[in-house]
């Protein structure tokens, strides 16, 4: 079952295949494609070695984009033949950029921070619409169609320029729109935002060119006069190693800054640019271009605006965030993951276009079993999952218990599909209806559970108590798929020439899946719409006033004022005296000679001794503190990551039985979105295994001790020390240690209670790094948290229970002394 959706009638495929097949020619598209990113690997170690510096590279982007690209838009708009173009295509790939343009505007205005959300409306629109046609795209349609549809190259001379002119400056208003608010200067008048544009997109050489390079084709009558070939042809060659060796340039460094935040907005971003923009793309065209008398020349062009929609997103955009200053890491980071995520999905979008035939019952074979495989390996994984959920006892807590429901859906998804696969064979109609049943209910219920587990999330935020609600929540995500499961067998006609489970009842089937996709998405979408729209600001005054309460509760503010445990210190034997809590650890053997010496004067007040009541992990009130601040939010973040991800599945989905419906033969792209929509809805397990299946107290953090464990036994057996350390962390550490180390001491370590009768001296993360800043010893955020891993990394500083790395956070710290 490669979908619910899924399994067209393969047969139909075969027809076209060797008609296509001539339309296209795959045997140079590897080498285009081992020269494009080859390029770009080499620009890539350029400046990754440092070859080429960064201001270095500015000059090279420079020259491509103001000098290199006009002139090649100058030439060929000179020498383009506008007699050959089937302007309903051209119309057709418009129309689908403009769409997806407006759908990224409208959600991000909805769904953004108001504070930036026009920046980023205008920056991700143009994100999606802007491709790298000339740089990447070029070489491949050259390759694949120069010998048989050579007019189809000026298609994309006609396209780009045409959408910077018209979708660009759309999305540089917005950007100035949200400049002009940030000012918050009333008086500017709105001409002259207006007057900004037209002169930001006048300014751009490429559009100057452009309408230069038109002006000329009939002035010139189609000729470049001779005194200019040699110096326009000589800019406009240079232009395609020396764009793709900035792209690669370009991408150093770019996922490093990578966040949580950043992630699920990519998600969103290569979904609307690598799924959405291609299938707009083809049904636009099959919808337009009716003035094609030959149905393989229409096949074809609609395949071909599929794979220019697959074209990843230009390097320029970058330059508009970096001159906006807005969503720099999201658009940088976006462009390398596009350009890498397009290379495949064209190199099997073309392979499929171009095989010349290919036995029908051979592909459902392997769709059978490229589905059987990941069923079971998936089916592993969840097992892990659920234990994991289970063990931990997470499954009493909200959304965790609507999550559980989800794995369970996704286990007997993967149960039904191995069982199908020996079922299918045999003639036993009651033993293919029970297992269609179970199969069937399982995989819808995996589409009902990610939207009803974000619509929770939003409703957890404003209730807290969902008692009453999550049995309702359980019988929708249960009884819906039963429902629609039971009308199925109720209504639909059974098939019995086919083995795929998705058309085992014809079209009845496709429409149901369509109606369950349809509605899991609309109500997923409008949860994650409230979700992000929802404002946290009270809801962060109370967290900040318990956390304020807990912290007094905390703290030992006044020396004189003994505690409890500083009491019973002073009338047992001071070898019992609680000054350090246990959970703090020893001060481990591996620091520097020179800064546990300089360490030693300020450590003779400690007592080696330990309460009666030693601090375990549970009872740790700084523990608890941590937990309370940072498991409610990588819980929500996790099934945010969890249930985006599963509703990009169910937008293919959608798309896959909306091309069933909609189309008789569904044509050889088909294909690709069946296999992808197999691998996606089987291999769920991975995505849960991922997220939720390596629980921290449970299964991380007792193997990073045990690796600690080793590695500090390795260390002693060999006698090292820490002088291996980098000369960098070294100093800082000796620097720190020597100077300032004191000072920061008095100003921001506080003795905290963390049990009954143990105390500890420490301090929060964001509170060092707002220190080193104070004092200079780190110019920026960034500098303040490398300056505190580098302390931590040189033994200077440990978390309280060395579970974590330094971070800017409400984590809890100390000095080892």
């Amino acid at each position: 079952m490669g979908s619910p959706n899924g399994g067209a009638n393969l047969s139909q495929v075969e027809g076209d295949f060797s008609a296509l097949s001539s339309s296209m020619s795959i045997d140079k598209l590897f080498p285009a494609l081992l020269e494009c990113f080859g390029i770009i690997l080499c620009g890539y170690i350029a400046g990754r070695a440092n070859i080429i510096t960064s201001t270095q590279a500015k000059g090279l982007g420079n020259f491509v984009s103001k000098f290199a690209l006009p002139a090649l838009l100058f030439k060929n708009m000179v020498l383009l033949d506008f007699g050959h173009v089937i302007w309903p295509f051209l119309w057709s790939i418009l129309i689908a950029k403009v769409s997806v343009f407006f759908l990224v505007c409208i959600l991000t205005l909805i769904v953004a921070n108001p504070e930036s959300r026009f920046s980023k409306a205008g920056l991700f629109s143009i994100f999606t619409t802007q491709s790298n046609d000339f740089a990447l795209g070029y070489p491949i349609v050259e390759a694949l169609y120069r010998s048989t549809y050579p007019e189809y190259l000026q298609y994309i001379y006609l396209v780009a320029p045409v959408s910077l002119m018209l979708l660009n400056p759309i999305g540089f208003a917005l950007c100035e729109i949200q400049i002009w608010k940030n000012q918050g200067n009333p008086q500017q008048s709105k001409v002259l935002i207006v007057g900004l544009v037209v002169l930001q997109v006048l300014k751009n050489p490429i559009v100057f060119m452009v309408v230069i390079g038109i002006i000329a084709h009939f002035a010139l009558h189609q000729t470049i006069p001779a005194f200019m070939v040699e110096f326009v042809d000589g800019l406009a060659n240079s232009f395609g190693g020396a764009a793709l060796f900035y792209l690669g340039l370009s991408m150093v460094g770019q996922l490093r800054k990578l966040t949580r935040s950043t992630v699920m907005t990519l998600i969103l971003l290569m979904t609307a640019k690598l799924l959405l923009m291609p299938l707009i793309c083809k049904d636009m065209v099959e919808l337009l271009d009716n003035s094609n008398s030959s149905d393989l020349n229409h096949s074809s062009l609609s395949n071909y605006a599929f794979l220019y929609g697959v074209f990843p997103t230009a390097p320029s955009v970058a330059i508009y965030a970096v001159y906006y200053n807005a969503e720099l890491e999201v658009i940088t980071s976006g462009m390398v993951i596009s350009t890498f995520l397009s290379a495949p999905i064209m190199y099997v979008s073309a392979w499929l276009l171009s095989i010349r035939w290919m036995d029908p019952q051979l592909l459902m074979n392997s769709l059978q079993n490229v589905t059987f495989n990941i069923s079971i390996v998936s089916l592993v994984a969840l097992v892990w999952t659920i234990a994991v959920m289970f063990l931990s006892k997470k499954f009493k807590r909200l959304p965790q218990m609507f999550t559980v429901n989800l794995f369970l859906a996704q286990l007997l998804t993967c149960t039904g599909m191995i069982l199908w696969k020996f079922v299918v064979r045999e003639d036993n109609f009651i033993g293919q209806v029970l297992t269609f049943t179970l199969l069937c209910t399982s995989l819808y219920s995996t589409f009902i559970w990610p939207s009803l587990i974000a619509l929770s999330l939003v409703l957890l935020k404003k209730f807290e108590d969902l008692k009453v609600s999550s049995g309702v929540f359980v019988i929708l995500g249960w009884g819906i798929p039963v429902l629609v499961t039971a009308v199925l067998l109720i209504s639909g006609e059974k098939r019995s020439d086919t083995i795929d489970s998705s058309l085992f009842y014809n079209r009845t089937q496709i429409i149901c899946t369509t109606i369950v996709a349809a509605f899991s998405m609309l109500l997923g979408v409008a949860s994650f719409m409230c979700l992000s729209r929802e404002s946290w600001a009270q809801n962060d005054q109370n967290q900040e006033g318990s956390s304020e309460t807990v912290e007094d509760l905390l703290t030992e503010v006044e020396p004189e004022n003994r505690s409890e445990c500083e009491a019973v210190s002073h009338s047992e034997d001071p070898s019992r005296a609680c000054v350090v809590c246990e959970c703090a650890g020893p001060a481990p053997h591996h620091m520097p000679d020179m800064i546990t010496s300089t360490q030693m004067s300020n450590s003779a007040s400690t007592l080696s001794g330990q309460c009666e009541n030693s601090c375990e992990s549970t009872d740790c009130l700084l523990v608890q503190v941590e937990e309370l601040q940072q498991v409610s939010d990588q819980q929500v973040a996790r099934h945010v990551l969890l249930c985006l991800l599963l509703t990009v599945n169910l937008l293919a989905n959608l798309s896959n039985s909306m091309w069933l419906l909609f189309n008789q033969d569904p044509g050889r792209l088909y294909l690709e979105l069946q296999f992808f929509c197999a691998v996606t809805n089987f291999g769920q397990g991975f995505l849960s295994f991922a997220l939720f299946g390596l629980d921290k107290h449970l299964i991380l953090l007792p193997f990073k001790k045990r690796l600690q464990r080793l590695w500090v036994g390795l260390k002693q057996d060999k006698q090292q020390k820490q002088t291996d350390l980098p000369e960098e962390i070294r100093m800082t550490c000796t620097q720190f240690t020597k100077y300032h180390k004191d000072q920061c001491s008095q100003d921001i370590v506080k003795r905290r209670r963390c049990g009954k009768r143990t105390v500890v001296d420490c301090f929060l993360g964001c509170e060092l790094v707002e220190w080193l800043q104070q004092v200079g010893l780190a110019q920026d955020h960034g500098e303040a948290v490398l300056y505190g891993t580098r302390l931590q990394q040189g033994g200077v500083l440990q978390h309280i229970k060395q579970e974590y790395d330094f971070q800017d956070s409400q984590l809890y710290y100390r000095f080892i002394t």
